[in-house]
């Protein structure tokens, strides 16, 4: 077997030492059964950044009784969506913190056109830019087998084939603007998500050398 000529490191992605911290600050995209949660945890720990994901930001919120956490709660407590300025404002105080100056890897936003202009006003508060964005991408019927076997395995009744096909059509209409977005932006790298973990891993790597080295 011949060994990887994929780059591994930030070093090896943009070639010297000089430019070892320009890719620091990235968001990943993926629909439900692509791998996306996998692959943050992968790509973090490779460019040695926290992964800040909005349910890891709502559960630290709100059980730290937060004004903001205590907000979100009353939301969701009445059944209500928890509006975008709330979650906007729990990001903003995520990326003020120390252990993302180095960079990180945004999970779950942003999730609308909204969110994508409150992100761009939160890095330019900070006089930061983002560097790339990942979308896994992975053909429909693979995501419906993998999805049906998973709650299969976990016993999820809710999770029949219409729900799921509901939830990925969601995703494909809610995440096109975006991904075209920064797609004009030059900074979308798509990637197959539909593979060996580490094979999975490598092609980010190698899609964010091309689109942004």
């Amino acid at each position: 077997m011949t060994e990887s000529n994929t780059p591994t490191t930030r070093r090896e992605l943009h070639g010297s030492p000089s430019a070892e911290g320009r890719l620091t600050r990235l968001v990943i995209m993926g629909p439900q059964g692509a791998g996306k949660g996998t692959q943050a945890a992968r790509l973090a720990e490779l460019f040695g950044i926290p992964t800040i994901s909005t349910g890891d930001i709502f559960r630290a919120n709100i059980a730290g009784g937060t004004d903001l956490g205590k907000l979100a709660q009353e939301y969701s407590a009445k059944g209500e969506l928890v509006p975008d300025e709330v979650t906007d404002s729990m990001v903003r105080d995520r990326l003020a913190e120390d252990d993302v100056r180095g960079g990180f890897l945004l999970d779950g936003y942003p999730r609308n056109a909204h969110q994508v202009e409150a992100l761009d006003q939160i890095l330019g508060d900070l006089d930061w830019e983002l560097d790339g964005v990942v979308e896994l991408t992975a053909d429909r019927d693979e995501l419906l087998a993998r999805i049906a076997k998973r709650a299969e395995l976990e016993g999820r009744e809710d999770d029949t084939p219409d729900a799921i096909a509901r939830r990925l059509d969601i995703y494909d209409a809610e995440t096109a603007p975006l991904t075209a977005a920064y797609a004009e932006r030059g900074l979308l790298a798509r990637v197959d998500g539909i593979g060996e973990i580490s094979e999975v891993t490598d092609r980010v790597v190698a899609a964010l050398a091309q689109q942004l080295g």
